[in-house]
């Protein structure tokens, strides 16, 4: 199978969107209501671009089967991230029909590279239990902060 590591275009975008469906299903959260999915699309269309983004994808033998995305985070300094700036890593995900071929590593590698490329010093991800292993390989290391969340 050929292989191509590729930033995204705006004909990549609903593979994304069905990748994020994925990545959801995988992490065990129900991702089959349609009103997201629209808003994502929409989310990634803007952002195809933007400087503060990258957004990669993965063909194999021509067809999207893999992505990544790495977004610059602005906040305030703090002891761990002197200029508040760091890189948030998410939406690494496989289609599963293609998962254990390199295809996750692969996009995971170039949205790494392309955070490196930025200037930012600091990255962070949140990983399921199968794709903790090439984060660790990067390394990356549980921090021992817990990520806690509320509607409001």
């Amino acid at each position: 199978m050929t292989m191509r590591v590729r930033r995204a275009m705006a004909a990549d975008v609903a593979a994304l969107v069905d990748l994020r469906a994925e990545m959801f299903a995988a992490m065990g959260v129900d991702a089959s209501g349609g009103s997201w999915r629209a808003a994502v699309h929409d989310w990634f269309e803007a952002r195809l671009d933007h400087p503060d983004f990258g957004i990669f994808v993965v063909e194999g033998d021509g067809v999207v089967v893999a992505s990544a995305v790495g977004a610059i985070r602005d906040a305030a300094p703090s002891p761990t991230c002197p200029t508040g700036r760091d890189i948030l890593i998410n939406n690494v995900c496989t289609f599963p029909s293609y998962r254990g071929n390199g295809h996750g590593s692969a996009a995971f590698e170039a949205v790494l590279e392309w955070a490196r490329q930025t200037g930012v010093r600091r990255a962070e991800l949140m990983a399921t239990e199968d794709g903790r292993g090439i984060y660790e390989k990067a390394g990356f290391v549980v921090n021992g902060s817990v990520a806690m969340r509320a509607e409001l």
